[in-house]
């Protein structure tokens, strides 16, 4: 965007831009100051007003800087150090980039750079179709190009947990799935990575594919753990050798705070000062990472389980120091009321069902912690009548739980998930939630989708429309597991 604002492009005029300026504006494009509308914004939007500090700043750079102080060398480096910055970015990722946001923008930028005719402008137009999606609301934009690993990771996870993985009719399906897994670990590192200001990659997964490229701790640690669950049975192929997942462990390492949690594409870098400059308006807590329970219990998990099931003694000094560090940290961040605050999902349901995980890895239950027993019964508290959960958006923009008007399919699975894990004792809550979630499935297996699942930034909600089967068959699963097959309906 600095690029493409510092080079003053203009498009020519032609039918389309004036039939979307007249879709766009409520009045006359050519009547329209728009510096004088450089702050406006709808209060329904105005999620984090900007700062005094940046206003001042923005004032001396647009009233000062541009006209009077900026001289024609200092403009040149710094047009080609951000163009140069854009072109890593596209062959870091095979010019997906990390999302939306910069997509287009380094679209533009290659087209004022490179010109109308050239290969990169060329590449980026065959992946910008990988950001939409048509369903019943109509054309919405993906955060990412995808969220394949991810969700097949869950997928593989959800299976073993019902006890299936060994079924032959599901044994092809899972096969697939570990053979997209392997295929899209990254491999390498970026090129020159710290110049680009890049994590280590080298063995991680990325939230969508490997040619997206961008490490991400819990897409590594949850493919990680299906990769281990999986070639830990009898008939599937060890595809990921031993080096890989090692690989995967060493840059799982690198990623943790001082604080002892994780954050999701990197450490921490900066402080949190710098949200002073968070020019974003709509989004929340987004200048620099953050720890999050979901992050740090992912990448617990996956640690404990190449420990215990795969190799005992790799590195096992240090992963004893960070599970240690870590688990501090998700107890550090629980809430008087038991709660954990999800930045992931929505929202107290999810982040809660992650930490109790990450706890239960450790070997700490209702049995034996007390700070497990208040995560439980802050999930009880708010038990609907008809047995399950539900969560509004609202929880991830207040910070407080705010429940739905109904319960949700699948944040109630998220619960059961949290209270298995915990190894609650108390068999009715658990009944009374199954039932629920048995009674809304539809005769042929599916589940409807039902109110938003995802966050991101505190304010941007994000559909996951595979989670409403995910869920579901995990929980379902981890509770036949334990108690048997009652008649639940």
């Amino acid at each position: 965007m600095s690029y493409i604002a510092s080079k003053g492009f203009k498009f020519p005029s032609n039918p389309l831009t004036r039939q979307l300026r007249e879709e766009l504006y409520t009045q006359p494009y050519h009547s329209i100051k728009f510096a004088s509308h450089r702050n406006s914004i709808s209060p329904t939007d105005n999620y984090h007003p900007k700062t005094a500090l940046l206003n001042t700043m923005n004032g001396f750079l647009v009233k000062l800087w541009y006209p009077y102080l900026r001289t024609n060398y200092v403009r040149d480096r710094a047009q080609d150090w951000a163009f140069e910055l854009i072109r890593r970015e596209d062959e870091n990722t095979g010019f997906s980039n990390l999302g939306p946001v910069n997509a287009p923008m380094n679209l533009l930028a290659c087209y004022i750079h490179d010109g109308p005719d050239s290969v990169s402008l060329q590449r980026h137009q065959q992946h910008m179709h990988d950001f939409l999606w048509m369903k019943d609301e109509g054309m919405l934009m993906n955060g990412t190009d995808g969220v394949q690993t991810w969700d097949t990771a869950f997928v593989i996870q959800a299976v073993v947990a019902a006890g299936l993985a060994e079924d032959q009719k599901w044994k092809p399906m899972l096969t697939k799935a570990l053979e997209f897994l392997d295929d899209q670990q990254i491999r390498e590192d970026c090129r020159e990575q710290n110049i680009s200001y890049r994590q280590r990659r080298k063995g991680a997964w990325a939230f969508s594919t490997r040619e997206q490229g961008y490490t991400v701790s819990d897409c590594t640690s949850e493919a990680l753990k299906s990769v281990i669950l999986l070639q830990g049975l009898p008939g599937f192929p060890k595809l990921v050798s031993d080096d890989r997942l090692k690989d995967a462990i060493d840059t799982l390492l690198t990623m943790q705070n001082a604080s002892g949690g994780f954050a999701s594409y990197e450490p921490i870098r900066g402080s949190q000062y710098m949200e002073y400059l968070n020019a974003a308006e709509v989004f929340g807590r987004i200048m620099i990472e953050y720890d999050y329970p979901e992050c740090t219990t992912a990448v617990v998990t996956a640690l404990s389980l190449f420990s215990h099931r795969h190799d005992p003694s790799y590195r096992k000094k240090e992963i004893e120091t960070v599970i240690d560090k870590a688990v501090g940290w998700i107890l550090k961040d629980q809430r008087q009321d038991g709660s954990w605050y999800g930045s992931w999902g929505i929202c107290f349901t999810y982040a809660g069902m992650f930490a109790l995980e990450s706890l239960a890895s450790v070997g700490r239950t209702c049995s034996n912690d007390e700070r497990v027993r208040l995560g439980c019964k802050f999930f009880l508290d708010r038990q609907m009548a008809d047995g399950g959960w539900g969560e509004t958006y609202k929880s991830c923009t207040t910070g407080v739980y705010s429940q739905h008007e109904k319960s949700q399919v699948v944040q109630t699975c998220w619960v059961i998930i949290a209270l298995l894990e915990a190894e609650y004792p108390e068999r009715e809550p658990l009944e009374r939630a199954v039932r629920m979630v048995m009674s809304r499935q539809k005769e042929d297996g599916r589940w409807d989708q039902e109110a938003i699942e995802g966050v991101f930034n505190k304010s941007c909600m994000i559909s996951y429309p595979n989670y409403k089967f995910i869920f579901p068959i995990k929980a379902l699963g981890m509770f036949s597991t334990r108690f048997g097959k009652p008649k639940i309906l």
